[in-house]
């Protein structure tokens, strides 16, 4: 222990005792979450489902001889392995959202003086000094607590914010909602309840997303069948009098024909992709299944403030008993043109709303900006605008902290503020009115309604002369102090809505989704914006939190349509919105910002948080964060979710059409009965997986949102529906097999083969270089004509995926080297076809672009919308 004086009680540590404790405790950091070694999280990565199936076959294939084609097998396993493994440690950042629970600054009584100290250099013993929305830096026992609530729901689970007071215990981790408080660090770093989280993390497992459980039904259901259609054709092979080492290497071929080895991770990749393009919109995605699920949205429940609005509050009227005033000022500039007769009582009401309030606007390089909320900043603004009749904010005499406040609260709707003698008042109009005396309630109600129906914000402003000395007040509550007011004044503030925004809403609507204003906002002005915005719908359904029905089933039915505003919402309301809607099968995006909008966050599908104007609370309970507040954001983050849906559909089409090319020489050498030759081999089969498919699957991975992708509901379908099996396994694929098998057989003819005699080795091999160049070529024209269900490639551009270019001239280069460099031709069994096998490979790209045009054009008759597919690719 330090053998120096060390401070107690409120007044902190000494800046050398704390220097020492820092010293014996170590850094106010959480140890670093225990993980899963490298080793085990690889080789999980090599040991799933797919990858068993592969490691059985290369075991097989080394019992039967077949050296080169175990090694072959191998090396596509560990390529597999090592690229999905290095996507999921890109993916893993649970330890480090854990570190950042604690905040970076934070204010704390250091040799009796408040100063401010970076979180890590926290010590046991510290006095930290909190507000509302601040995060707990670490474990503490409250020594004052004004109008406490704290948010423990990450670590009890419990939405209900706690009340605390003094001598009661705090959490680091966790949020002060309401109230001010300074409390004695008890413990830090890996001593703190939260450390526990961060020992637990890696033991703990999300749910599986409905994608990812989508994509184990596919993997299950392919592998179920490539080894019963394998198994199938080794019984048959035997019965017609195949040697056994044949028959199990066409097993083996029929397995690996069928299993697309590349799907998990082109999926990954996609995901990946679609995140970068939401994060260059503007659109931060902290999960990546998040970008999927995005494109399910079907109702979007939005604040107003910031997402809807400019979030740039001004105070245009001042309405007093003695009379209105008009202010017409931009931004937070101190000067404006100021018009009305009760300019002072204007200004009286500025300064007791400005007293009330926290927030300030502050002249930063040159230009007058917000600090704190943008409303309060406005009421600072206002007060300076109107400096009249020696009002106490002509002479800056707020510049002083008042001796004692009573924050805002959400049940209170207000908040207030001693200083000297007088109680400043500020809130709601319905929660400060009832306490005014000698007021006309309903001439002020009527008055509160008009300035509402012109979209303005309205709060009210009230003072009280308190009796006695003020030290009186200081320990007494804010129920006891909030009584018999004054009167002062409405104050009606205006927040633009942000530019385009209604153009924004029908796009959404058109891609059939449903909008719900969640506000706590006054109806009348809430249901002005909505007018102003074109968000209303046509039954004008305007409700307040508090009007809410109890029952779920009659909340979900109310709350079931487009356009509905709820005001004055609570956060427990807005929690009970989100399950009400997600009981009716809606999947619900759900705005916040607040400290108290984190459980309705974590409720929905999509939790929203806005980057600029939110709180670490929201933005850490969300699954997406707007960096610009806009609802737009929205909006483009769910056409690139659909654009993603629809990539993994395109690929998934592209990796089966190939599937049945491959698979088509086994099944006609097995019904043959061997006589007619297997045109690819096993290391064939795994190069066009490997060498030339994978390119162009991640190239349409990243094919952009079409035109009409919002255009038309969104669906809840599988990915492996009637159209991807039609055009797979009926359409395309059939066709490139159909080119393949040709090419190889015109080159067996024309090299003068026959059934009668012993085939040519080298003939064998020119043909089925033949075969492998037209399967590669039919997987170029495949490509393009995954791009779109609906339209050739021509309408779409060539060149509008230029990644699908780059894929397939890697394709071509692949191609020559698999067929013209004599080692690895030889290793796989071909060589460059002739002349007459070339030109029938050739036609496997205008063949397989045919017949795909003619299965559009079947589907999609001219003078057919096709705006009602546009969602698939």
């Amino acid at each position: 222990m330090p053998d120096h004086p060390v401070l107690t009680g409120k007044e902190g540590l000494t800046s050398t005792a704390a220097a020492e404790l820092l010293r014996a405790t170590g850094p106010n950091v959480l140890p670093t979450a225990r993980k899963v070694a490298q080793w085990r999280r690889l080789l999980a990565e090599l040991t799933h489902f797919f990858a068993l199936m592969l490691w059985a076959a290369a075991a097989l294939a080394y019992i039967a001889g077949m050296p080169q084609l175990c090694i072959a097998i191998i090396v596509v396993v560990i390529v597999n392995g090592l690229f999905a493994h290095i996507q999921q440690e890109r993916a893993q950042h649970a330890a480090e959202r854990l570190q950042r629970l604690l905040p970076a600054e934070v204010s704390v009584r250091r040799d009796g003086t408040i100063r401010t100290v970076h979180a890590s250099e926290l010590v046991p013993g510290d006095v930290v000094v909190l507000a509302a929305g601040d995060r707990l830096p670490a474990d503490i026992r409250f020594l004052e607590a004004v109008g406490c609530t704290v948010d423990e729901s990450m670590l009890t689970g419990e939405s209900v914010v706690i009340h605390k007071a003094a001598g009661q215990e705090g959490w680091g981790g966790t949020f002060m909602v309401n109230g001010d408080a300074e409390g004695l660090v008890t413990a830090t770093a890996g001593r703190t309840k939260l450390a526990g989280i961060a020992a637990l993390t890696s033991d703990t497992k999300s749910p599986p997303t409905p994608l990812t459980l989508e994509l184990r039904r596919i993997v299950r259901l392919i592998a179920l069948v490539a080894l019963a259609v394998a198994g199938l054709f080794f019984v048959v092979s035997l019965l017609v009098g195949i040697q056994w080492r044949d028959s199990f290497l066409f097993a083996i071929g029929v397995a690996v024909a069928l299993i697309p080895e590349g799907l998990l991770p082109t999926v990954t990749l996609s995901l990946a992709m679609g995140a970068q393009r939401m994060a260059a919109k503007q659109a931060l995605v902290r999960n990546l299944e998040a970008v999927e699920t995005l494109g399910s949205t079907t109702f979007i429940c939005t604040d107003k403030t910031g997402t809807l609005t400019q979030n740039r509050m001004n105070a245009v009227e001042v309405f007093t008993p003695a009379g209105t005033v008009k202010v017409e000022g931009e931004g937070y500039e101190p000067e404006a043109q100021v018009s009305g007769e009760a300019i002072s009582a204007a200004a009286e009401a500025a300064f007791c709303a400005r007293t009330a309030s926290q927030g300030r606007a502050v002249l930063h390089d040159g230009q007058w900006t917000s600090s704190g909320d943008p409303m309060e900043a406005a009421l600072d603004v206002l007060a300076r605008r109107l400096p009249e009749a020696g009002s106490p904010s002509a002479k800056g005499s707020t510049d002083r902290p008042p001796e004692k406040r009573f924050p805002f609260d959400a049940a209170r709707r207000r908040e207030s503020a001693v200083m000297g003698p007088v109680l400043y008042v500020k809130g709601a109009p319905e929660s400060v009115l009832p306490l005014c005396s000698s007021v006309d309630a309903e001439a002020l109600a009527a008055e509160v309604e008009a300035m509402a129906l012109r979209g303005l914000r309205v709060m009210a402003a009230a003072r009280r002369q308190l009796p006695g000395s003020p030290a009186d007040w200081l320990g007494r509550s804010a129920a006891e102090a909030e009584q018999e007011l004054e009167f002062l004044g409405l104050i009606g503030l205006h927040d633009p809505p942000r530019a385009g925004v209604g153009d924004v809403i029908a796009t959404a609507r058109h891609a059939g989704i449903r909008i719900a204003m969640i506000t706590g906002d006054h109806p009348v002005t809430a249901g002005a914006i909505a007018a102003e915005i074109g968000l209303m719908g046509p039954d004008r359904l305007v409700v307040q939190g508090s009007d809410l029905p109890e029952d779920e089933q009659m909340l979900g039915a109310l709350l079931d349509r487009d356009g509905v505003v709820v005001s004055r919402v609570s956060p427990e309301q807005k929690l009970r919105v989100a399950k009400a809607l997600q009981s009716r099968g809606h999947v619900v995006a759900m705005t916040g910002d607040g400290v108290n909008d984190g459980p309705a966050l974590r409720q929905a599908d999509i939790g929203v948080a806005m980057g600029l104007s939110g709180t670490d609370v929201a933005r850490e309970a969300a699954d997406l964060v707007l960096l610009d507040d806009h609802f737009a954001t929205i909006v483009a983050a769910i056409e690139q979710g659909r654009a993603t849906y629809a990539n993994i559909h395109r690929f998934l089409t592209y990796h089966l059409t190939d599937n049945v090319a491959e698979l088509a020489p086994f099944v006609i050498w097995a019904l043959s009965g061997g006589q007619f030759p297997l045109a690819l081999g096993v290391l064939q089969i795994l190069a066009l997986d490997i060498g030339t498919d994978l390119l162009p699957a991640l190239a349409l991975g990243a094919e952009s949102p079409g035109k009409r992708v919002l255009q038309r509901p969104p669906e809840k379908r599988h990915l492996m529906d009637r159209q991807l099996m039609l055009r797979a396994f009926l359409i395309m694929g059939p066709t490139e097999a159909f080119i393949s098998m040709a090419a190889f057989t015109t080159v067996l003819v024309s090299g003068g083969w026959s059934r009668s005699e012993p085939l040519d080795p080298g003939l064998l091999m020119t043909a089925s270089g033949a075969a492998f160049a037209a399967v590669v070529i039919g997987q170029m024209a495949t490509a393009f004509a995954c791009r779109s269900a609906t339209t050739p490639p021509w309408q779409q551009g060539w060149f509008t995926n230029r990644l699908l270019l780059w894929a397939v001239a890697g394709e071509i280069v692949a191609l020559a080297v698999f067929l013209f460099l004599a080692p690895v031709a030889g290793l796989l069994g071909q060589a460059p076809p002739t002349p007459a096998g070339w030109n029938i490979a050739i036609l496997a790209f205008p063949a397989v672009l045919a017949v795909d045009l003619l299965y559009k054009r079947l589907r999609h008759p001219a003078g057919r919308s096709l705006a009602m597919h546009a969602i698939r690719p």
